[in-house]
């Protein structure tokens, strides 16, 4: 099963889903075939705070790269994960076999204010993916 999460820079709500994803399928779903990739609509380089937040659940992003769409193969996906309006109204159509799924997350890229305050954004999306992943991985195996 291939599934691939999709945002504006590939910086920070795309990658910190296919971390969950990842992570889960290494220590739940190891025996099921399940290829998890991510991309950007206008790639950015992994943001260091979502490798920083990502760390604090044991989960190491520090070799991400970002990717552009044209850096992955969309074609034969089982589910395309749009996690903003960017990369939803920019996604090429696929085929009918795709199931394209939408979650509206605000990019904690765009976070304003002190280090702390940051982070604590950087907290809050990461811990509504974590939760966003974890059902939808139950719900489709």
């Amino acid at each position: 099963m291939k599934i691939i999460f999709l945002c504006t820079g590939n910086s920070a709500r795309s990658q910190m889903a296919e971390g969950f994803a990842r992570d889960l399928k290494e220590k739940i779903y190891k025996d099921k075939n399940l290829l998890i990739l991510s991309a950007g609509v206008s790639p950015k380089p992994v943001n260091p705070l979502s490798i920083k937040v990502m760390a604090e659940r044991g989960i190491d992003l520090t070799n991400y790269k970002s990717k552009s769409l044209d850096d992955i193969d969309l074609t034969n996906a089982d589910y395309i994960i749009t996690l903003c309006g960017d990369a939803k109204d920019n996604c090429p159509y696929v085929g009918a076999k795709t199931k394209n799924l939408h979650w509206d997350l605000l990019d904690p890229a765009n976070a304003e204010g002190s280090e702390e305050e940051k982070l604590n954004f950087f907290r809050k999306i990461r811990d509504e993916i974590e939760i966003r992943v974890k059902d939808f991985l139950k719900t489709i195996i």
